[in-house]
């Protein structure tokens, strides 16, 4: 099945179309979409999305350009809300984005940590978020791994080499977005390469980094499926097993979603 493991339904570029958006997601085939939450002040019109469907879910986290203005909480929030509401599969997103700097960034790594102890505690697997900070992730990660284990994903892979290798070393999965069809990408598609089809999990991240041939427009779920045949091509193994495979490692990972829901379809 494919899936669009991470997209942002409840942001405004969709509020004149959003009904339109979902039903071209159908027809290109996406069977599930994962909307995230960036902000728990918005966490509620994250949740209303994700109810609108049966095959919409959504996490509960704070993106690291936001912990400055939502730097008030703890791990047993994040745990409260997810424990509360069975559309929750995730944590995060979170992470380091040293970048942009929207956040001190001791901020944004007590933040980071937080959401680990939520992931860890909960079993809902984390959502990473890195730009810039590849030592500091890694670091982050293999620290908080050593205190016990958590499941996760690098989401919208963009970065270096040693952050797919110390996920995949922790056994955490690396999701791909439009950014591997970008011209300029042949560092990601060379890392892309490596990456075990067991391990892989493939996202918009809309209404962010439209794939080719849509660069340029606003991302929506149905372009995962642009993303899905390009990586096929650069693997060299046929669309289908890239969108079954994904589709299987999303519901191995987001474990709280009764994947038998979709045995028939």
């Amino acid at each position: 099945m494919l899936v669009d493991s991470h997209c942002h339904l409840d942001f405004e570029d969709f509020n004149e179309d959003r009904d339109a958006v979902l039903a071209r997601a159908a027809e290109a085939g996406v069977g599930a979409i994962q909307t995230i939450c960036t902000r728990l002040s918005q966490f509620s019109q994250v949740l209303a999305v994700a109810e609108t469907r049966p095959n919409i879910w959504c996490s509960v986290g704070i993106h690291p350009h936001h912990v400055a203005e939502e730097d008030d909480f703890s791990a047993s929030d994040l745990l409260r809300i997810a424990e509360s509401h069975a559309k929750v599969i995730g944590i995060g997103e979170t992470g380091l984005d040293f970048h942009y700097d929207m956040s001190p960034r001791a901020q944004q790594t007590a933040a980071f940590r937080k959401h680990i102890d939520a992931a860890r505690e909960s079993g809902l697997p984390l959502i990473v978020h890195t730009r810039s900070a590849d030592a500091e992730t890694c670091e982050i990660l293999r620290d908080e791994a050593g205190k016990g284990a958590f499941p996760g994903v690098i989401h919208c892979f963009s970065v270096g080499r040693e952050v797919a290798e110390t996920a995949l070393d922790l056994g955490l999965y690396i999701s791909l977005s439009g950014i591997v069809t970008f011209k300029n990408a042949e560092s990601v598609r060379d890392i892309a390469r490596d990456i075990p089809l067991d391990r892989l999990l493939v996202e918009t991240d809309a209404p962010y980094l439209a794939p080719v041939p849509h660069r340029g427009r606003r991302n929506e779920p149905a372009f995962v499926r642009d993303t899905a045949q390009f990586i096929a091509d650069l693997k060299g193994v046929a669309f289908e097993e890239i969108a079954d495979q994904s589709g299987e490692n999303f519901f191995k990972l987001f474990s709280r979603i009764d994947s038998k829901l979709f045995d028939n379809k």
